[in-house]
């Protein structure tokens, strides 16, 4: 096994690399990736969980920056109800993305919705202000002092990862779906949580770099980031697509098979702590459980 300031980095790196717990980034308008031909036009946005970042094979029509897979969440839905699909999501994607481009060429999301646009769904939030990748940047450094016991990151960061999410990401995310509601007026719109990333209680360090005592505090920066997503929907009228139950059991620490996300060490996937297939299917069941 590598040295511990070796898998530190090692993450770190991978994590800066695709916005760790982001979720995607946007593919060409238009693209229908072989699921199209039922007649409701659908829209898949949002950042790396929503576009499956890591997941193989990689979307054909999407910007290779996006790190968009073929077998997101999006692909799936569309292939289940023979939608027309545009998928737009895209790594690292913030809410300022659906109004700003995230790279160059590749347009702000919130363009490839109109009036025709039937259904959206997306991932969104996770991103703005760095919020998770600092999270888990803090903490995994933080465990590496302490061959991963105690509570160093929880003692060094308090509360504020969960003040950030309260105070800025949540208003953010009311004035995204506000424009995307604006820009696809006659659509049904879903914006799902994030899927568990570890256990209830005890970790696995180091297949995640999480100190034990941390992982309670970890829990808790991501519950009030689902939470954040979920009041904004509700304050919008969008349908929350909750994963967080579902996803009990199915954490990063868990054995391939059983796990949706992948850990930091050992993953399946290129890009670490996102969800795989399996994941992506779950969130599609869940979107259907939802949807209808």
């Amino acid at each position: 096994m590598a040295p511990i300031g070796l898998l530190r980095r090692g993450l770190v790196a991978v994590v800066a690399a695709s916005g760790l717990f982001a979720l995607g980034v946007p593919a060409a308008l238009g693209d229908e990736g072989g699921d199209g031909g039922g007649g409701v036009a659908y829209v898949n946005m949002g950042d790396s969980y929503s576009a499956a970042s890591g997941v193989l094979p990689p979307a054909p029509a999407a910007p290779p920056q996006c790190l968009q897979s073929a077998r997101n969440w999006g692909h799936v839905l569309a292939a289940r109800w023979d939608y027309e699909l545009t998928d737009v999501s895209c790594g690292a994607a913030e809410t300022r993305h659906f109004t700003e481009p995230q790279y160059p060429g590749v347009a702000p999301q919130v363009e490839a919705l109109s009036a025709d646009t039937d259904v959206v769904t997306m991932t969104i939030g996770g991103n703005d202000s760095g919020v998770f990748i600092g999270t888990i940047q803090a903490c995994a450094t933080a465990a590496a002092l302490t061959a991963g016991t105690g509570n160093p990151c929880e003692q060094q960061n308090g509360d504020r990862f969960t003040d950030t999410i309260s105070d800025v990401t949540y208003p953010s995310l009311v004035d995204a779906l506000e424009t995307v509601k604006a820009a696809a007026p006659n659509a049904r719109v879903a914006i799902a949580g994030y899927l568990q990333i570890l256990p209830a209680e005890r970790g696995c360090y180091p297949v995640m770099p999480v100190a034990s005592g941390d992982v309670p505090y970890i829990n808790g920066i991501q519950a009030t980031l689902n939470d954040a997503v979920r009041r904004a929907a509700e304050a919008t009228d969008v349908t929350y697509v909750d994963v967080t139950e579902a996803s009990q059991g199915h954490d990063a620490c868990q054995p391939i098979g059983t796990r949706w996300v992948e850990p930091a060490i050992g993953s399946t996937n290129p890009v670490v702590v996102h969800p795989n297939a399996l994941g992506e299917e779950a969130m599609a069941d869940r979107a259907v459980a939802e949807l209808g």
